[in-house]
């Protein structure tokens, strides 16, 4: 049996995902990989068949979604080159991780498509939802990589096809310590802005981990790293506790290692505003940005103590046998 895989390339966790998941894939089948997206830090171990730009999300400086320049690095016209040069029918089966090339290569061509990623699961009725209703931002995440079967990861396991996070054994293998800093991921804030607002916490050493920095540095008690794969996960099992957007893989991570959370959603991005009603519903601390209406949140977040605990097993294989064995 071929299976395709096709994961999205916008942003780090579905290729952190992706890691453990095609592992397990390549057990049962011959596996062929499909990347699109422009925003990733992580190279996968393993050959990648198909490269394509694809519809990706680019991250403004100042806490969102760059709605401007992530229209005008996606034109229709190269969205549909892409999908038609994608020879969907070689394949027996495709499995997409929220990538949208195959997705629509598969609906035009009438090929069933197996869905498994986070959005699904955070779209799913049963899962949280924010007061807001986003409707513009809800039809996007809908309709951007549709599918014909759905299972999906989420913080919780919500109904029967939504899973706990796969948490990468990179992650799985170490041992949390707690050497005092609090290990920092927003990749929508520029470091000026960073800087400026978490140095006001002086008495907090914060390692800031920045897309927008190829070099190292440090401005009083911030220090400002660029991203490395290694070297985030292991300050982040150092640390006192994580500020990141909210996302879904590094929050997860951070649950997993017992470390104190603090998220702060993009703004632009419905998919974290779903994310941060769920972690909320769980006693995650939420704000909407680092303005200084918000340090009195942040500094009560520092002063405490208390940590959400998760049950995260180690499942992936089991998941992927069960949707095999459902789906052929």
């Amino acid at each position: 049996m071929r299976i395709l895989y096709a994961v999205q390339g916008t942003g780090n966790g579905h290729l952190c995902r992706a890691m453990d998941v095609i592992p397990c894939l390549k057990k049962h089948a011959e596996v062929d990989i499909l990347i699109s997206g422009i925003q990733a830090d992580i190279d996968l171990p393993f050959e990648i068949k198909y490269r394509y730009h694809g519809l990706s999300f680019i991250f403004g400086k100042s806490g969102g979604v760059d709605l401007w320049r992530t229209f005008m690095s996606s034109t229709v016209r190269k969205f549909r080159q892409e999908i038609n040069s994608l020879p969907i029918e070689d394949y027996d089966m495709v499995i997409n991780d929220f990538e949208p090339i195959s997705a629509w290569a598969c609906s035009i061509k009438d090929k069933a498509c197996i869905g498994l990623s986070h959005q699904i699961a955070a779209l799913d009725p049963s899962s949280p939802k924010p007061e807001e209703n986003d409707m513009l931002g809800r039809f996007i995440m809908k309709n951007y990589a549709p599918s014909t079967q759905s299972y999906g990861f989420h913080f919780k396991p919500y109904a029967s096809h939504i899973f706990t996070p796969v948490i990468r054994q990179g992650v799985r293998n170490l041992t949390p310590t707690n050497d005092g800093h609090y290990t920092v991921y927003l990749p929508s804030y520029d470091d000026a802005y960073l800087i400026r607002n978490l140095m006001k916490f002086s008495n907090v050493t914060w390692q800031v981990f920045s897309k927008h920095n190829k070099r190292s540095f440090k401005s009083q008690n911030v220090k400002i790293n660029p991203i490395d794969n290694e070297a985030f996960i292991k300050s982040m099992a150092s640390s006192e506790g994580v500020l990141c957007g909210a996302g879904f893989e590094t929050p997860a991570e951070a649950l997993f290692l017992e470390k104190k959370l603090l998220v702060i959603p993009m703004k632009n991005q419905y998919e974290q505003h779903l994310n941060a009603a769920a972690l909320e519903e769980m006693g995650v601390p939420v704000i909407r940005s680092l303005k200084p209406k918000y340090a009195y949140e942040i500094e009560s977040w520092l002063y405490s103590k208390n940590r959400v605990i998760v049950d995260y097993p180690d499942c992936t294989d089991e998941i992927i046998t069960r949707i095999l064995n459902e789906n052929t």
